[in-house]
């Protein structure tokens, strides 16, 4: 049976921001490096703002309320980028 529980090891122990990446340290001792150009509402604010974060879900979830952005370590490890306005067909 597949769940979407997450497990144990995948609660987010720490997180760092620069100019072109996200890492996230996981309990289990991986870490998670994606592009920020993935995630545009990070790209694009401020150090300040990246940095006003706060451990969600029993920390299994970062928000940076600034942002209004969410990321689970659930779609980190399954590489899911942030929908893209580009992906959008507004073809008619």
């Amino acid at each position: 049976m597949n769940t979407s529980e997450p497990k144990a090891g995948e609660r987010i122990t720490a997180v760092r921001v620069d100019d072109d990446s996200l890492a996230v340290d996981l309990l289990d001792g991986r870490t998670v490096i994606v592009p920020l150009a993935w995630y545009p509402r990070l790209s694009h604010a401020s150090e300040a703002e990246r940095c006003n974060f706060r451990l969600m879900g029993a920390g299994y979830v970062i928000n940076w309320p600034e942002l209004d952005e969410h990321l689970s370590s659930q779609g980190l490890l399954a590489g899911a980028p942030a929908p893209s306005v580009a992906t959008v067909s507004t073809a008619g």
